[in-house]
């Protein structure tokens, strides 16, 4: 139940052509503190429910605990979700033995562009496309939750 993960930007439409999958993903939160972060998401005609726990201090890993749950169900608890749903399309890229998930941003965060890849340990070595841009693993402003409360169009 600890997710490990990197993330970064992505400086090239170039991982569409590469990509195996594409979902449209809805999100919302119950509850934002970094401590206990409660998520609902919508991906195509699935729905999630999600608990992540505090960063580390490099934000390489955190507990993240990730229930499925009916469309009607998330449909309804995105109802109840804090101001700033999330919307946006999560490309799916293989690159040798990692799948980065990039997402593409929509409404109040568009023109943002993130790439994440899930590691087993935090010591893992994997091949970087030539897409992927600034590592950005760490820095709470391109977490979903605080996208949904500053979102992109409003950074300087």
């Amino acid at each position: 139940m600890i997710e490990i993960e990197r993330k970064f930007l992505v400086t090239s439409d170039a991982f569409k052509e590469e990509s195996h999958q594409k979902f449209r993903i809805i999100q919302g939160f119950l509850n934002r503190d970094p401590e206990r972060t409660v998520r609902i998401r919508l991906k195509d005609n699935k729905g999630m429910l999600t608990v992540k726990g505090l960063s580390s201090n490099d934000g390489l890993s955190r507990f993240e605990w990730e229930k499925d749950i009916s469309k009607k169900d998330a449909k309804a608890l995105l109802e109840f979700c804090v101001e700033g749903v999330i919307d946006k399309l999560r490309f799916e890229v293989k690159v040798n033995n990692h799948i980065f998930e990039v997402d593409e941003f929509y409404g109040d965060n568009e023109g943002l562009v993130i790439a994440e890849v899930e590691l087993e340990t935090e010591e893992e070595t994997f091949t970087k496309p030539e897409w992927l841009g600034e590592e950005v693993t760490g820095n709470i402003r391109y977490y979903n939750s605080q996208l949904s409360k500053q979102p992109f169009n409003t950074w300087e």
